[in-house]
């Protein structure tokens, strides 16, 4: 061998050594089937470029791999997952899944690979859905279409997803196919994936998928979903959900605790809403001011009285006792209901304790305030008969002011049988005797009583129960029974009076 042919087979096997070793570690070939995590190396206009780890670059449609909102979410140098569905001598094709016209022996390969294959669902039919894949017909039954129970089959009609193969016989004649479990699938990695990278208190995003009596559902992960119970959901008190969210809304949650489910793999997410926002009792004193006049929404009734938002989260208690003047009030729900707005005096805060006192009767007014000047003694009145006691009847004169009729003066009237045929209801016209408006107690008198009735009827006077009309006590040694309070028989300089007037009618 000359010097020159020794160089030339020297130059010979340095390229060959070259070439090999510039596809050094470049991977084994493809086939069919093979799913590969392949890196961008350019984007073009249709469709986009990948580094195979082989001596071949891949190829996909840019369309495909397109997000829910029809953008594309990925820049160069980043991964992919990706199926071979095709591969030349020049180019590898590649797709997020198995599709298209293949043959049997790729739906084969699919099957014994567990790879999934597009499919398009047709129409429902008997059990399940008919889906087509590569051109041939599939089963699916109505179970494997969702992991969660499917109320309208409908709204899966025409659209297109990925499936497993499940059964695969009679040359390809029966294909019976699953889409839960690639949601299965997909949910148990993420569920790896968030327990490796969540922390207790930690603060994400997720979306509301579905609400229930007790709180909502949301979706941190792709098939992931945690609960805010309905307490959780805000600081305004609310009685069911969909007060609070609505299905689709993006929310910020915490995440409180994970715990295992009933079904084994299964995971108890619990998070708060409440938890991320500013709590609105914060410089609440700084905000409201005793003794103002405020507006608010009834948002719960209790057996004591009813709670009412005056602010965002912030509420108050009207107490059944601070419900009214005019009426007497057994519960609540006799003057409210929730979702009413209405009009309250802030009575007392305590931002300590976080509670508000409210009433309703002071943003309304006390009727007895006015009752000196509308009832003194001397003038006649009308009023209707709201209920009859042992002692006497009360007289309603307007809302709010209840009056008594003892018993004692009805006995002194000239007429005293037309008070036995009163009943509820019914209107009456006679005298006020006597006011004690500190006391909200108005005695009434006939308009016409039997001449010496002053000296009639024994004069007690009442004490701090209304009953005692019914028991008069005896006018005290020396005592001038005309002289006597409107509680007992006698009326003082008034009776004398009024005997005086009614003799000159006569």
């Amino acid at each position: 061998m000359t010097d020159q042919a020794q160089t030339n087979g020297d130059q010979e096997q340095s390229f060959a050594e070259l070439f090999e070793a510039s596809y050094a570690g470049q991977g084994e070939p493809l086939n069919l089937g093979d799913k590969i995590s392949a890196r961008i190396i350019s984007i073009g206009a249709d469709s986009v470029y990948f580094d195979t780890g082989t001596k071949i670059d891949g190829v996909a449609e840019k369309k495909e791999l397109l997000d829910a909102e029809g953008n594309f979410p990925f820049k160069e140098g980043e991964s992919v997952d990706l199926y071979v569905v095709s591969k030349t001598r020049s180019e590898i094709v590649l797709s997020r899944a198995l599709a298209g016209a293949g043959g049997l022996e790729m739906l084969q390969n699919a099957k014994d690979a567990d790879l999934p294959v597009d499919g398009r669902v047709k129409e429902t039919c008997k059990g399940g859905f008919s889906v087509e894949i590569m051109n041939r017909r599939a089963f699916c039954p109505v179970s494997q279409i969702d992991a969660r129970y499917v109320e309208n089959p409908e709204e899966y009609v025409g659209k297109t997803f990925p499936f497993l193969i499940t059964k695969l016989e009679e040359r390809g004649r029966n294909i019976v196919v699953s889409r839960r479990v690639l949601i299965e699938r997909e949910r148990q990695a993420a569920t790896e994936e968030f327990l490796a990278a969540m922390k207790p208190g930690e603060e994400i995003d997720g979306t509301v998928v579905r609400l229930a009596d007790f709180g909502a559902f949301v979706e941190i992960a792709p098939g992931l979903e945690g609960m805010v119970h309905v307490s959780e959901l805000g600081f305004a008190r609310i009685a069911k959900p969909d007060e609070a969210v609505s299905m689709g809304d993006k929310i910020r949650v915490k995440v409180l605790g994970v715990e295992p489910g009933k079904k084994p793999g299964q995971l108890k997410i619990s998070l708060s809403r409440k938890q991320t926002m500013s709590d609105p009792w914060e410089g609440v004193q700084d905000k409201l001011k005793e003794g103002e006049k405020l507006t608010g929404k009834v948002v719960r009734l209790a057996d004591f009285g009813a709670f009412v938002e005056i602010l965002p989260g912030v509420d108050g208690l009207i107490h059944v006792s601070e419900m009214s003047y005019t009426k007497r009030v057994n519960k609540p729900s006799e003057m409210v209901q929730v979702g009413d707005e209405v009009s309250v005096v802030l009575k007392e805060i305590d931002p300590s304790k976080r509670r508000i006192s409210l009433s309703m009767k002071d943003a309304e007014g006390d009727p007895w305030l006015e009752a000196a000047a509308k009832y003194a003694p001397g003038t006649q009145v009308t009023g209707t008969v709201e209920k009859r006691e042992t002692f006497g009847i009360f007289v309603t004169l307007e809302p709010g002011i209840t009056a008594l009729l003892p018993k004692s003066r009805m006995a002194v009237a000239v007429d005293p049988k037309q008070f036995d045929a009163l009943k509820k209801g019914d209107s009456v016209t006679l005298v006020v005797e006597d006011l004690r408006a500190g006391e909200r107690r108005i005695a009434l008198s006939p308009l016409e009583v039997r001449e010496n009735a002053g000296q009639e009827g024994g004069g007690g006077r009442e004490n701090s129960d209304w009953k005692a009309y019914a028991k008069p006590a005896k006018a005290a040694k020396g005592e001038d029974k005309s002289a006597s309070s409107f509680g007992g028989g006698g009326m003082g300089s008034l009776g004398d009076m009024l005997a005086q007037a009614m003799k000159g009618k006569k």
